[in-house]
């Protein structure tokens, strides 16, 4: 173990490494990031030019996952594996065999994955043998590529003007259609509405949302049905969706008027 503990951050979000790097300063002064990746490829040479004590790495990065980077790196360091998707979280990684983290990544939650890792490199810990679990990983990967429905996406990356946010879909009131752009309408830290723009198409958004939270209600706007005040009709087999503390009316097309029939 180098005097300072050292680690390596691979994910293909900027933002991501970035917020992640941050939150480590906080938490880990000790640590020093010595090398950030883009992709499985880059996070192989980094590890190899670095050799840190501690990987941070991606599930599902483009070209070489992060499980077949946390293969190539084997027990040379210690793994933490980070995710947008629950699924992944298998329940060895609870029983704190793996150490995971589910994006957004949260401070607490970080904490706690910090302090086992610095027990592990206080006590001179060789990294675990993870060989097992890692084609566990590898077979639901597999899985997830064969055509199997996705977990529902978690949080999207959104410009609200000059600021890049990520912002938890449970927050999300409405999306609306905008030219090239998805409009984001969501509630900020302080509860208040906000907007942002996401450069993603209305209908690949809609189809990763939970269909159990969101519903599409005309071919230019999806809603958040917790977000929902009342519904009035109106002519022509339409109606219009009045939300919970916002001004904005929402439209209701004839098509898709039967989500509403019973209210």
């Amino acid at each position: 173990m180098s005097p300072r503990p050292t680690a390596l951050i691979a994910d293909d979000e900027p933002l991501l490494r970035e917020a992640l790097e941050g939150l480590l300063t906080k938490i880990w002064p000790e640590l020093q990031v010595v090398a950030q990746a883009r992709n499985g490829r880059e996070a192989i040479e980094a590890f190899e030019n670095h050799g840190p004590d501690v990987c941070f790495l991606d599930v599902l990065m483009p070209g070489i996952s992060g499980i077949e980077v946390a293969r190539h790196i084997g027990r040379q360091a210690h793994l933490v594996f980070v995710t947008a998707y629950d699924e992944y979280a298998v329940q060895a990684f609870a029983a704190g065999v793996l150490d995971y983290l589910v994006k957004p990544v949260e401070e607490t939650r970080l904490a706690e994955t910090v302090r086992r890792l610095e027990e592990r490199l206080r006590a001179s810990e060789p990294a675990l043998n993870t060989e097992a679990l890692l084609q566990q990983l590898a077979e639901q990967l597999a899985t997830h590529h064969d055509g199997s429905a996705p977990a529902p996406l978690r949080w999207v990356r959104a410009q609200a003007g000059e600021t890049l946010r990520l912002i938890a879909v449970d927050d999300i009131e409405y999306l609306r259609s905008d030219t090239k752009y998805t409009r984001i309408a969501w509630r900020d830290d302080a509860g208040r509405p906000a907007e942002a723009l996401v450069r993603t198409a209305l209908k690949e958004l809609a189809a990763q949302l939970d269909p159990a939270q969101f519903a599409q209600v005309h071919r230019s706007v999806v809603v958040n049905l917790q977000a929902v005040d009342h519904v009035t009709r109106g002519d022509n087999e339409t109606a219009d969706i009045h939300l919970k503390g916002r001004e904005e009316v929402l439209p209701v097309s004839r098509r898709y008027l039967h989500l509403f029939r019973q209210m």
